[in-house]
């Protein structure tokens, strides 16, 4: 992906910076007279920006990368334009195969959403044979036109603009949120287990529990993020370069792993490793990897803010020389790590703990209901079985009846048929008498009439 096209990834398509770094674009080859093969096109793959529309995103920056005329007009509008809008009409003048791609990637991106709808209504157990209206649900993807699922249009560009520069924008604030929710459940679990434990247990519990705590906070100190004591050390460590000899120009080349004149988020992060290394090994009990990673991630959070002076989540060549001439660079506080600044306080801790409770009353009182439910059906089940068993009952007792009329030879008794009376064995029976005769006496009885 060309230098901007990494832009154009972090910004979602806005760039609000772009503009304003063109020079930064390397002159030994001059990408933007490179016409986009016509035969094939096959998308390059680009950062994971996080969001849940991330592939759909990288694929339509990718397509459009490809076209010349948009690349030139992206060079060529400002911020504002491109918050206007402006940048996505641009769209009606690529060429056809680039938005044939488009069109394609987004019927697929429809495609997914619906059978999202299909695998969640399957999940909340609703009914298989009730018509989806997947418009109306395809309303809450706001990053593209779902009246339309056929064809990608100036609408589409311009809300994929709007929805991922402002998703964007919200991630790190929904990881810290996501990031307190672990920490608060992983203790909630733990005060839950103690309650389990007769004291002498309960005693060791918590004496082991202060002892992890001790041991994971003895650790080297550690350096402020983005600071020279801390870029000297990856100098030393890392680089195996002398510290007296460090070069802020030299090291922004040398971890600009892929020459784009840029550290993006990925970038900055590897440069945290030594610093990390010194709280968390993975090979002991104390320290939590998912801490290890929201560390890193609060260290990269901490630098674009100071560094990043444009926010498009880049930071140039230029804003890092700016960095290292400041005091905050010479002569940084010291860090604060997670240990040592809690996430949560213990007024969060008690609203989390009481709503854990109500999900967990309202599961229960489900629960309740569900097994209620249940004993209904199978009573109601066990009342049909009786009912199906009385009814095959009657019909196989009716069976029998039309199977024995239909085994009764016929008699012929003055030219008419005559079928005798079920007396058992076609035997006739006399009046008054509820016993066929024998068959030595029925010639008697016709004898006597």
């Amino acid at each position: 992906m060309m230098w901007w096209g990494k832009v154009f990834c972090h910004r979602a398509l806005l760039i609000l910076s772009l503009w304003l770094s063109v020079q930064a674009v390397p002159i030994a080859v001059d990408k933007t007279k490179v016409n986009p093969p016509e035969e094939k096109l096959e998308a390059p793959q680009s950062a994971d920006t996080g969001l849940h529309y991330d592939r759909y995103l990288r694929e339509v920056i990718d397509f459009l990368e490809k076209d010349q005329h948009f690349r030139e007009k992206l060079h060529n509008t400002d911020m504002e334009d491109i918050k206007l809008g402006k940048l996505a009409k641009e769209l009606d003048f690529v060429s056809h195969h680039v938005r044939t791609k488009l069109d394609e990637l987004k019927r697929q991106e429809v495609n997914r959403l619906r059978m999202l709808i299909k695998a969640k209504q399957d999940a909340e157990g609703k009914n298989a044979d009730i018509n989806i209206d997947h418009q109306s649900l395809l309303k809450q993807f706001e990053y593209l036109n779902h009246m339309n699922p056929h064809t990608f249009e100036v609408e589409d560009l311009d809300r994929l603009i709007k929805s991922a520069t402002n998703d964007l924008e919200n991630f790190d604030k929904e990881r810290h949120e996501e990031f307190k929710r672990y920490e608060m459940t992983k203790e909630h679990e733990r005060r839950e287990r103690l309650k389990s434990l007769d004291d002498e247990q309960r005693k060791r519990e918590e004496e082991h529990y202060e002892e992890m705590k001790k041991k994971h906070a003895d650790h080297p100190k550690v350096n402020h993020p983005g600071s020279q004591d801390q870029l000297k050390e990856v100098w030393q460590e890392a680089d195996g370069l002398d510290p007296d000899d460090f070069d802020p120009k030299t090291f922004f080349k040398l971890h600009d792993t892929n020459g784009d004149g840029f550290f993006d988020e990925q970038e900055l992060e590897a440069l945290f490793n030594k610093e990390l290394e010194k709280i968390y090994n993975p090979n002991q009990e104390e320290d939590d990897m998912i801490e290890m990673e929201e560390e890193r991630l609060r260290m990269r959070e901490h630098v674009m803010n100071e560094v990043d002076t444009n926010k498009d989540r880049l930071v140039s060549m230029n804003e890092f020389m700016v960095a290292t001439n400041k005091k905050e660079f010479l002569e940084p506080d010291s860090w604060e790590t997670l240990d040592q600044n809690p996430t949560y306080t213990e007024e969060e801790m008690r609203e989390f703990e009481e709503h854990l409770a109500r999900e967990e009353s309202d599961l229960n009182e489900k629960n309740a209901n569900l097994q209620k439910q249940k004993e209904e059906l199978e009573k109601q089940q066990e009342q049909l079985n009786a009912q199906k068993m009385e009814l095959q009952q009657a019909v196989e007792h009716m069976e029998r009846i039309k199977s024995q009329n239909a085994d009764a030879p016929v008699e012929v008794q003055g030219g008419a048929a005559v079928v005798p009376p079920p007396g058992g064995n076609g035997l006739p029976v006399l009046p008054g008498d509820s016993q066929p005769l024998p068959p030595g006496h029925q010639q008697d009885l016709q004898a006597h009439s």
